[in-house]
């Protein structure tokens, strides 16, 4: 026991903290938003209090510390790389050889009397209870979905078909947006440069419209746009987002020949869609609407329609322009 070092923190959320979360939800320094990996006392623990599990990103320590304000416990801190629960799980970060590690490393058997474990229910796609079992004797209990329901859950540790529940309300997502500008903003601002060039300001504009699309009104409409899949949610939101486009690409043309102008105002309809698909696909990595495999899929399937379809837009536009530069009347 005299070798163990257990660290010792507390459920009070600080101006710090909350400063600390504003940068992480913008994607500032997004890899410093992390806690030394070990054993936390909260309160005034004994052998018989439960240990909570969690990652080392600042957000899901403080919300599981906040979340059991009055409670004596453990908590076990993974080494997930400064990544949430969910998507550390994903990566098996959040894993089984990081829990059985740590285990190990802290000296846990000598900390507690009892061989059990609370884990997050979104951290189980990372980690194999049986195997655990196996190699520690500890037992893997996966508690509800969000902390806050840990005081109830903690009654019976038995958790209600709602504390199970998995929900991606609206203000969940709209935090989530600024990360997604900041992270997409060079990406965006290189794109924004390409269409100027190619399509003059209305490609510009469009190249703007389907990427706020995307990173903006994609995670706001999600539950409500048709279909399961994220891609053909990110068509349907881009091919609306492409209709006014279109439609004044049509009515600008309208000296020219009929083809001419189905074709100019066909190109939106075919570069805007895709662009707005793909960040839409991006955003499977914030939600726990998805799954790996799902995502596996969707990337398999629909990439390469993005690609098919932003690639026929760009052949489009030369071969438009080169028939008005050397084509004569149309």
């Amino acid at each position: 026991m005299s070798n163990i070092t257990i660290k010792t923190t507390d459920s009070t959320i600080t101006m710090a903290n909350l400063w600390d979360h504003f940068l992480a939800r913008w994607g500032y320094k997004r890899n410093e938003h992390s806690i030394d990996p070990g054993i936390y006392a909260i309160g005034n623990p004994n052998p018989d209090s439960p240990v909570f599990v969690t990652a080392n990103y600042t957000l899901s320590f403080d919300s599981l510390r906040s979340s059991i304000k009055g409670i004596n416990a453990y908590i076990l801190v993974l080494d997930t790389n400064g990544v949430n629960v969910w998507c550390a799980a994903g990566k098996e970060t959040f894993g089984t050889n990081e829990l059985v590690h740590r285990i190990e490393v802290t000296g846990l058997s000598n900390i507690v009397k009892h061989k059990s474990l609370i884990l997050p229910q979104l951290g189980a796609p990372g980690v194999s209870a049986h195997q655990v079992k196996e190699r520690t004797g500890f037992k893997v209990e996966y508690g509800p979905v969000r902390a806050s329901d840990l005081p109830e859950y903690l009654k019976n540790h038995k958790s209600t078909k709602e504390m199970r529940t998995i929900y991606f309300p609206l203000l969940d997502r709209i935090v989530l947006i600024p990360v997604e500008l900041v992270q997409g903003m060079f990406p965006a601002i290189i794109l924004a440069i390409i269409s100027l060039l190619i399509g003059g300001f209305m490609g510009l504009w469009s190249s703007i419209v389907a990427v706020l699309t995307g990173m903006v009104l994609f995670p706001i409409l999600l539950p409500w746009i048709p279909t399961k899949y994220f891609s053909t949610k990110g068509f349907i939101l881009g091919g609306i987002a492409a209709l006014p486009f279109a439609i004044s690409a049509f009515t600008h043309y309208q000296t020219t020949a009929l083809w001419f102008q189905i074709c100019a105002s066909f190109i939106y309809l075919l570069v805007m869609p895709p662009i707005t698909a793909f960040l839409a696909l991006n955003f499977t990595g914030a939600t726990t609407f998805t799954s790996r495999t799902a995502v596996k899929n969707e990337i398999f399937y629909y990439v390469p329609v993005m690609a098919i379809m932003f690639g026929t837009s760009i052949l489009l536009i030369i071969t438009l322009s080169a028939i008005k530069i050397f084509g004569g009347s149309l």
